[in-house]
């Protein structure tokens, strides 16, 4: 490798080095003969800007700059899931047997395991032709995941040679011919990360992600290939929410990226996830799971590149037909790490400081997720939906990374400190959220669920507004002065927070509900506030109504496991009898 850039400025993870005649945008560059990776992100004349993702203190000027000629990629293959990467790739297993606790500056390591052998499976034959996108074979790269070898991107022809057996992921397993060219393909793709995988069709999304939280199953639905925001200060619930969603959102393939964490959350989640089961396979969670770990005492700059590693891992496996989800926690700190190079390089800063471009970036990152159908002869749909928290300072709503997130996600799930203060969790406010995805969903559901999902959600969401008002009234005069049928809207909306709102992420039934199991439980509260105005009318006083004993059996629905389910439509009866019985004493 020849030496052609020089060092004439160092500013915190900001290099800059003339002499790079040559150089492109984006080109990855290794700082100094400590062979720190970097990244060219602005290019003046002969003098280039990069961003380097490690730690540049004890760099001088003068000191040389290595060109790769060519830009941040991520190797895709055998051997992703399961693993535990930084922002850039790099296997913190294998650096932690090769350097111990801490990441030792310049260690280079390769992304896939090139002595592992996988057993690779053909799906086509001699003389099959191929185009680009198409399944190869297939390794099992985990009990729950077969990992397709794919034509790459761009090439196609006839298979003039395919083999079996176990190899490792830089052998070659199948050649392929097109006009006397020969292309020899082995089970690794190289893909830069800033530049999306292509498809054919970005299809509507109309079919839900169910999470099994029931706040988001009934009230603020997400479809497969969607966005969210999840905006809440310090102490709300954010990281449990993404974490319940890594766990039970209807998704094959999880990547969650750590961005900027807390050392002490991403180490939670490093140890939870191999703990944890998946509630349809009874496997481990984490054969299905990639994680990405920037935590916030990691370089800066390898923080604005872990979501963009995630996001194209997330990509490769939806090319394979997969619905993908990916947990972003937190974009905000991905955005102060923009902020932080923006400053460095001298741009002119926009709102509070943020980049002008800030809002651009996060739309470009919002884009990739979607439902689509994948460049392949055969007919094959993938989903990828993502999933970013923000933590704005002081849970200000205003903050510039939320606008900009908001402009571009279709689900807003609020989350509220008073809700986390007073233990309600998960703390998503139901005045403040919304989904833009209910009108997409609504055929999916009413044919798949119930006929009646959404007018019960429409009545329940009515009640929760009408008690906020009530609220008021009861602030003023107590809520003895209330009519009958308001201190009724006031008990069912109590129960509706408590008894079906509220879900503990931490019991083992609760932690979980599925999508007919929510919609018996609301329908018997609903059923519940029909009786309970048929009979006020009919003389039963309100305060025998809100002492009534079946309120503990429907608190209890919630810890009904789901092969018992058919103990929830029961209540009804015990309902019907209850209200009898405080007709005879009327």
């Amino acid at each position: 490798m020849e030496k052609i850039g020089k060092i004439i400025k160092v500013a915190g993870p900001l290099v800059v080095a003339e002499n790079m005649l040559g150089a492109k945008m984006y080109d990855v560059v290794l700082v100094s003969d400590m062979k720190l990776m970097g990244e060219i992100i602005e290019l003046n004349g002969e003098t280039a800007y990069i961003q380097v993702y490690e730690e540049t203190s004890g760099i001088g000027v003068g000191e040389p700059v290595y060109p790769t000629d060519a830009p941040l990629s991520v190797e895709l293959g055998p051997g992703l899931i399961e693993s535990i990467y930084d922002g850039t790739q790099r296997p913190l297993d294998k650096i932690y047997s090769k350097v111990g606790d801490f990441i030792t500056r310049g260690v280079q390591t390769n992304s896939l395991d090139r002595e592992k052998k996988w057993k690779f499976n053909p799906l086509v034959k001699k003389g099959d032709k191929v185009s680009e996108g198409d399944k190869l074979g297939y390794v099992q790269e985990t009990t729950l995941i077969k990992h397709y070898i794919m034509v790459p991107p761009e090439i196609s022809g006839e298979v003039v040679q395919i083999k079996e057996g176990d190899f490792k992921v830089e052998d070659t397993v199948v050649v392929l011919k097109n006009n006397d060219k020969e292309y020899k393909i082995n089970m690794i793709q190289k893909w830069p990360v800033r530049k999306p995988r292509p498809y054919l069709e970005k299809l509507s999304p109309t079919v839900p992600m169910f999470t099994g939280q029931r706040v988001i199953d009934m009230f603020f639905p997400i479809s497969k290939g969607g966005s969210a925001c999840v905006p809440g200060p310090f102490g709300s619930g954010k990281t449990v929410i993404q974490h319940q969603l890594a766990k039970w959102a209807e998704a094959e393939v999880i990547v969650y990226i750590g961005c900027g964490e807390r050392g002490n959350e991403m180490t939670d989640v490093l140890l939870e996830f191999p703990e944890l089961v998946d509630p349809k396979s009874g496997e481990p969670l984490m054969k299905r799971t990639i994680l990405i770990a920037n935590t916030s005492n990691m370089p800066v700059a390898a923080r604005e590149a872990s979501v963009y590693t995630g996001i194209t891992i997330a990509e490769y496996f939806r090319d394979m037909g997969y619905s993908v989800a990916l947990m972003a926690d937190s974009t905000s700190r991905w955005a102060e790490a923009m902020r932080e190079i923006s400053g460095r390089l001298e741009e002119m800063p926009g709102e509070e400081g943020y980049p002008a471009y800030l809002a651009a970036k996060i739309a470009s990152f919002y884009e990739r997720a979607g439902r689509v159908k994948c460049i392949s002869t055969e007919e094959r749909e993938g989903a990828l939906t993502v999933i970013g928290a923000v933590s704005p300072p002081g849970g200000d709503l205003s903050d510039p990374v939320v606008q900009a997130t908001l402009r571009v996600v279709k689900v807003f799930w609020s989350l509220e400190a008073q809700l986390a203060y007073r233990r309600h969790f998960p703390a998503i406010s139901w005045l403040n959220s919304y989904s833009l995805y209910i009108d997409n969903i609504k055929d999916y559901i009413i044919k798949n669920v119930a006929e009646d999902y959404f007018e019960l959600q429409g009545k329940s969401m009515r009640l929760l507004e009408e008690e906020a008002e009530l609220e008021e009234i009861v602030r003023l005069v107590g809520v003895d002065a209330l009519s009958g049928t308001d201190r009724l809207i006031l008990l069912v909306a109590r129960m509706i927070r408590e008894d079906f709102l509220h879900q503990n992420a931490f019991h083992e039934i609760d932690t979980y509900s599925r999508i007919d199991k929510q919609h018996k439980m609301i329908d018997v509260i609903q059923y519940f506030y029909v009786k309970g105005k048929e009979y006020l009318q009919k003389g039963v006083n309100i305060v025998d109504i809100e002492n009534m004993k079946v309120r503990d059996r429907i608190a209890r629905m919630k810890y009904v496991s789901i092969d018992k389910i058919e103990n929830i439509d029961q209540i009804k009866k015990e309902i019907d009898e209850e209200f009898e019985n405080l007709l005879k004493n009327v």
